[in-house]
């Protein structure tokens, strides 16, 4: 007869989370660090009575804004290369809708995340109950419904016989390198509270084994001929090198073959910034360097990437009548991707097999020297960008110069949305393959301080600067009060550049003269950040930042920095292209002439199949 123990849904699920396991390369290390939550009629009596009277396996963070909660966790999951993850409770309703824009920004990231959102009660005894979607067409639809198309894997436990099988296929799901990203479980309310009998042997400890798939035998000896017979090739190093730990596999393949290696936003760390063969960051935002090279290359090996159109200059970048992709990646859907030889494999394990299969090949000499001369230009243009000012207001390129001067070797800068991710993908001299966290593969305002947040629980022992402007700011500040009130030190560099600065810049570019995107705040963010418990000082020259910067570095508690900055002052051009659509017809001439410009960055645009 099969052991039982009698515990409720809640309890069931608490129990198990706090034994799931992962194993790669023989390091092995509980899964779950914890559980976010903030608390409702939806989950206070199910989930949060678990979490009180379990034995403190699975440890509870409280959080002050439910999207946020999920942009800790991503950026917790990030730093330890989706190996380690938090899961996220919610009450019914407004607490569970909250989480969904996090959702979609660890989906598309492909970062894992457990979500346990409350739900409408299973049994409908009391149906419409408070914060219930009504639906005319089913009673089985809830507002946990919007969770389906941003969630990797999504399921809703009406009964408790359901919960074993959910459990172990959110595992599943979490711990794929290829599939992550978000996971639901919708909770019903009452099934939350519900007693069982459950069989012991789901609460045993379960070892998830991370896997490094080798290439096929066939087609990795074809990729190594393209590569072989390329006068020109270039590796674009994306997210995958880095969560694969691939980063000293891709060093000794571009030393030993001398193939330049440019970086996503993903990717930005693969190589520290000097490194020989770094051209640095690619596309839309990337350094002339890099896209100087990629617009020549015959053949691209694409590692770990998803070729966003940031990375290929929304298809304009990869020019040579002729390219060829080979494309190393865990995911075939990223494989197959532009035509390309899709050599699927794990990002490490595949590197040491192409540079096996290389051995003894290297580039032409004349290609070394112009990768070098190159990237030579492009380091004193960024040594220019990164110069004093007049000692007027400081430009957003010199106030990312003093951060990266002021950060040691192995702290983080930790950034999202708007004119700043592009300006640190070219400016930012990693050193570290985890110092670089910028979220752009859904560039959500408000990420910064809660993501930060996640990175510091991460990783305790490094420094996190975290770099937001106002406009971001004011979408979501609150964990500034959990990271005082937790005692996790952050350096919050707070940017004052009077409106949406990216925007505006976008907005100029396509004719529409900054509409909407401007503004004067009639208060003081600086004074908002001390009100929610930050120290803070403030800056207005680039020295008076700098003294600041350090006096933060210093201390032992979350400071913002609050500086103004010069926004006449752009960073260097990428000399790239990207899809912005452009009115087709308009009364005003500033509409029509960007209309002329769209025009003609289009006509460069290939399919890429």
């Amino acid at each position: 007869m099969t052991a039982t123990e009698r515990l409720t849904v809640g309890q069931a699920i608490v129990r198990f989370l706090a034994n799931q396991w992962t194993e790669r390369d023989g390091e092995r290390q509980r899964f779950f660090a914890g559980c976010f939550g903030i608390f409702g009629h939806g989950n206070v009596a199910g989930l949060g009575q678990a979490l009180l009277q379990q034995d403190g396996e699975l440890s509870y963070r409280a959080a002050r804004n439910e999207q946020a909660m999920v942009h800790a966790a991503v950026g917790y999951a990030r730093m330890h290369d989706r190996l380690r993850a938090f899961a996220c409770t919610t009450s019914v309703g407004p607490g569970a809708t909250n989480m969904v824009t996090g959702a979609a920004l660890a989906t598309i990231n492909r970062i894992p995340v457990l979500l346990l959102p409350g739900d409408v009660f299973a049994t409908r005894v009391a149906n419409p109950v408070l914060q219930e979607l009504e639906d005319a067409r089913s009673y089985d639809v809830s507002v946990n419904d919007c969770f389906k198309p941003v969630s990797r894997y999504w399921d809703r436990i009406n009964r408790p016989e359901q919960l074993p099988a959910a459990l172990l296929a959110a595992m599943r799901v979490l711990t794929d390198p290829a599939e992550t990203g978000a996971v639901t479980l919708a909770l019903p309310q009452d099934v939350q509270a519900e007693a069982h009998d459950w069989p012991v042997e789901l609460f045993t400890e379960r070892t998830w084994r991370i896997a490094r798939p080798v290439p096929e035998p066939a087609v990795l000896e074809e990729a190594a001929a393209l590569l072989r017979a390329a006068r020109r090739p270039l590796i674009v190093a994306g997210g995958g090198v880095i969560y694969s730990g691939a980063t000293a596999e891709l060093a000794a393949l571009a030393e030993r073959t001398g193939i330049p290696v440019a970086e996503t936003q993903a990717g930005k760390g693969s190589l520290p910034w000097d490194h020989p063969a770094s051209a640095g960051a690619i596309g839309a935002t990337g350094t002339a360097a890099a896209n100087a090279l990629a617009r020549e290359a015959d053949v691209v090996l694409g590692v770990g990437t998803r070729y966003s159109d940031f990375t290929t200059a929304s298809r304009t970048l990869f020019a040579h009548p002729g390219v060829r992709f080979v494309n190393l990646n865990i995911a075939v859907l990223d494989a197959a991707k532009h035509a390309g030889l899709p050599l699927t494999a794990d990002a490490r394990a595949g590197l040491a097999a192409v540079r096996e299969a290389m051995a003894g090949h290297t580039v032409a000499a004349a290609y070394r020297t112009e990768i070098a001369e190159l990237a030579g230009r492009w380091n004193a243009a960024v040594d220019r960008a990164h110069a004093p000012g007049d000692g007027t207001l400081p430009s957003q390129p010199e106030i990312i110069g003093i951060v990266n001067e002021v950060g040691g070797p192995r702290d983080v800068v930790v950034c999202a949305a708007g004119s700043m991710p592009g300006d640190l993908h070219k400016l930012w001299r990693t050193r570290d393959p985890k110092g670089y966290h910028v979220e752009y593969g859904y560039s959500c305002m408000g990420y910064e301080i809660a993501g930060g947040l996640g990175v510091k629980l991460a990783a305790p022992d490094r420094e996190v600067f975290v770099l937001v402007g106002d406009g971001s700011y004011l979408m979501m500040a609150q964990e500034l009060v959990t990271a005082v009130a937790d005692g996790i030190k952050l350096v919050v560099v707070l940017v004052q550049n009077h409106g949406f600065a990216s925007i505006g810049n976008l907005s100029e570019s396509v004719g529409a003269q900054r509409f909407g995107t401007r503004f004067r705040l009639p208060g003081d963010l600086a004074a908002n950040a001390a009100a929610l418990g930050a120290d803070v000082l403030r800056a207005s020259t680039a020295a008076e930042f700098r003294t600041a910067l350090v006096k933060a570095r210093d201390s032992s508690r979350t400071t913002v920095v609050h500086v103004e900055t010069d926004t006449s002052v752009a960073a260097p051009d990428s000399e790239a292209w990207w899809d912005v659509p452009v009115a087709e017809v308009s009364t005003l001439d500033s509409t029509a002439r960007a209309r002329t410009a769209y025009d003609e960055g289009k006509a460069a645009q290939r399919p890429l199949i």
